[in-house]
């Protein structure tokens, strides 16, 4: 079984896949982030000097693809996240479920200002940011078989995989 979990940065993708992680802890489980496979910085465009992450143009989605693809021999359940984890079709033809987390635009500012893992970001770049999801992302989840959970509470992975999950043969032990 292959879930992908998309939406805008600090919607909690990379918690939730952790957490299913321990809730499948059973099941021959891994989670392949995809800003493991963003492009050396030096190869993403630029915008106003700033390396431009929130452009698809920044993952490396033939890489990200042939690992995915790998790694679902290996193991019963793969969990592909990130926030373009539905902008390529061989990828999205993979999965099993898609859960796309939405947030408010307040709730995505307010976390995204409390993230400083990569120092603190401009406000313009912050607003990119939303701006890039609205752009690439948000068409996506508005097609069939797409699970829009809002996120702005933050999300119990034990519920997600009762209510969502448990239809899988693999999963209806849980």
């Amino acid at each position: 079984m292959v879930i992908g979990i998309g939406g805008v940065s600090n919607a909690g993708k990379s918690t939730l896949a952790r957490n299913l992680k321990k809730v499948f802890h059973e099941v021959d489980v891994v989670s392949l982030c995809q800003d493991d496979f963003a492009f050396p910085t030096s190869e993403i465009p630029k915008i106003n000097g700033h390396t431009d992450w929130e452009c698809t143009d920044s993952i490396d989605f033939d890489r990200f693809y042939k690992e995915a693809f790998r790694q679902i021999e290996l193991h019963e359940l793969v969990i592909l996240e990130g926030i373009f984890a539905f902008q390529d079709e061989r990828l999205n033809n993979l999965m099993d479920v898609k859960l796309f987390l939405t947030l408010s635009k307040e709730t995505f500012l307010a976390r995204k200002n409390k993230d400083i893992r990569w120092g603190k970001e401009p406000e313009w770049y912050v607003e990119h940011i939303w701006d890039s999801h609205q752009k690439y992302c948000r068409q996506h989840p508005m097609q069939n078989n797409y699970i829009m959970l809002q996120a702005d509470q933050g999300l119990d992975a034990s519920e997600v995989a009762q209510k969502y999950l448990k239809t899988s043969q693999l999963l209806k032990n849980i």
